[in-house]
């Protein structure tokens, strides 16, 4: 089976070092990995039987959803099974979590984030609202609501959140957490031991920076 691996728009606009980290550790731990820049929200123009190996609850959906003979797996279930990735130690520091839209039934996803942070020695602190349960960060409502009325929902789920740090896997989460005033923790940060910054948080300059990105790739 040919896998590619998907850094996603998101996560190259925000640490695109990372990326290529992440990149080249697993051409080292499965072999011969190609790289896939192309947007998911275009034709991958993949051969039929691609895996794709994504970061992004965004692009799991879609490849999931819309481009047949393509199926996708997300790099938090590779990490769980690999025996080289050398996890850093958080020594028991507890940590909430905000699981994403895209992914609201994908246990694999839920699942598979909260071993990573096992294996990081995190504490998770589970919000009431949470897994499938879960509720939007308030980006999704970008472009539906005025943006002042988007950034009340931002702080409306974030003080739902039980304690200041919050991990996040989807980047617009992150910006989300931060406006609602907490700690975001992105899980790729979390892996490389890195600190999570907000870089572009407010919503227009961020959706305007996103969409110049997509279109670009």
């Amino acid at each position: 089976m040919k896998k590619v691996f998907a850094p996603g728009c998101a996560l190259m606009i925000y640490k695109p070092q990372l990326g290529k980290k992440m990149f080249e550790f697993l051409n080292q731990d499965l072999g011969d990995i190609e790289e896939h820049l192309l947007c998911c929200r275009h034709e991958p123009k993949l051969p039929a039987g691609t895996q794709v190996i994504n970061t992004c609850p965004g692009c799991d959906r879609r490849y999931r959803e819309l481009y047949e003979g393509i199926t996708t797996v997300s790099l938090w279930e590779v990490l769980t099974e690999s025996k080289a990735f050398q996890f850093p130690d958080y020594q028991g520091k507890s940590m909430t979590i905000l699981d994403a839209c895209p992914t609201r039934h994908q246990e694999r996803v839920h699942n598979a984030i909260r071993t990573l942070l096992k294996k990081m020695n995190i504490n998770v602190v589970e919000p009431a609202k949470t897994r499938t349960e879960g509720t939007c960060c308030g980006d999704s409502y970008y472009g539906v609501l005025p943006v002042e009325q988007v950034k009340e929902q931002m702080k409306k789920r974030a003080a739902e959140m039980p304690v200041e740090d919050v991990v996040v896997y989807c980047v617009s989460c992150c910006k989300a957490m931060y406006i609602g005033g907490k700690k975001p923790r992105y899980i790729v940060d979390l892996l490389f031991g890195e600190d999570t910054f907000p870089g572009t948080f407010e919503p227009d300059e961020w959706h305007a920076e996103l969409d110049k990105f997509i279109a670009a790739h």
